[in-house]
């Protein structure tokens, strides 16, 4: 038996809509499932913590939403050892992007789900809590602070008025980054520990991330001008951002942050700093294209 955990609102209601079609699509081919689902992402993550307390041998885990569905389930897949497929239906979708699936085609990696096994990838885990993409603190983490707060705009335009707010006032801080091998102290405006290749969206903070090697790719935005910041951010959504000087990339297993800041995790509060990360290789089961 599989669970088919849907998310209504995701999206702006993309996830009842994506949702309805995985539900038929799975039907039409015989494959049992039970739908999973909850107004709230606490009703929708207890609601999965109950079937699977019930079905001990659920087969696997259809989670259709964003990244914030994704990191709510992976706290109860990843300990047992549940295969997850991701099905995107959010604003962002960045783990589905880096395992390589079209965003507009379901079709491809529902058949991959029904005919093939699952692989494994790494996730990290930081401080007791599995993150699938990146774990982040500094300016993004203050945009999502005050987005939080936001009533209006809607949907990702809530991101850009936080920017929009939050980025005249900004001041790097200092942090402490302990590696493997050595420890960085720096001012910084942005650090962000990168399992997966992009966040928000499509943005490729890390575009040489890679989900196999065992490593995180941990990039420090050392401080520049705000007219510095607003002249290099548009190039993160190629990747090319990672040629500027104040860019630097290394690659650790463990990463531990202090600093007086916040921390995000696929877009869901981490909590204050100080963090500890680690990346563990293998340890969820899913499917890549």
């Amino acid at each position: 038996m599989w669970a088919l955990v849907i998310n209504p609102v995701a999206g702006q209601g993309k996830g009842t809509t994506v949702g309805t079609y995985v539900a038929g699509w799975l039907s039409q081919r015989g494959i049992p499932y039970t739908i999973v689902t909850g107004n709230t992402s606490i009703a929708q993550t207890d609601h999965l913590a109950s079937f699977i307390e019930k079905n001990p041998d659920t087969q696997g885990v259809i989670a259709v939403g964003g990244d914030g569905l994704l990191h709510n389930v992976l706290q109860h897949v990843v300990p047992r050892q549940i295969p997850l497929a991701m099905i995107p239906a959010g604003t962002g979708n960045d783990f589905v992007r880096t395992l390589g699936w079209n965003l507009d085609s379901l079709d491809p990696q529902l058949e991959a789900v029904a005919n093939q096994s699952a692989t494994s990838v790494d996730v990290g885990l930081v401080d007791g809590e599995w993150f699938a993409a990146i774990l982040s603190t500094g300016f993004d983490s203050v945009v999502n602070e005050r987005a939080n707060t936001l009533a209006w705009p809607k949907g990702p335009m809530k991101y850009n008025a936080a920017i929009a707010i939050e980025l005249p006032r900004f001041k790097p801080r200092h942090y402490e980054i302990t590696l493997d091998d050595r420890t960085i102290s720096t001012e910084a405006m942005l650090i962000a520990v990168s399992n997966a290749r992009s966040y928000g969206g499509g943005m490729l903070v890390c575009p040489n991330a890679n989900i196999i090697d065992g490593l995180f790719d941990v990039m420090v935005l050392h401080p520049v001008s705000t007219i510095e910041f607003v002249k290099v951010f548009p190039k993160v959504f190629a990747g090319t951002h990672i040629s500027h000087p104040a860019v630097e990339i290394v690659r650790s297993r463990s990463v531990r942050i202090e600093s007086k800041a916040v921390a995000y995790a696929d877009g869901e509060r981490i909590g204050q700093l100080p963090i500890a990360a680690e990346c563990i290789p293998g340890a969820l089961k899913t499917w890549v294209a």
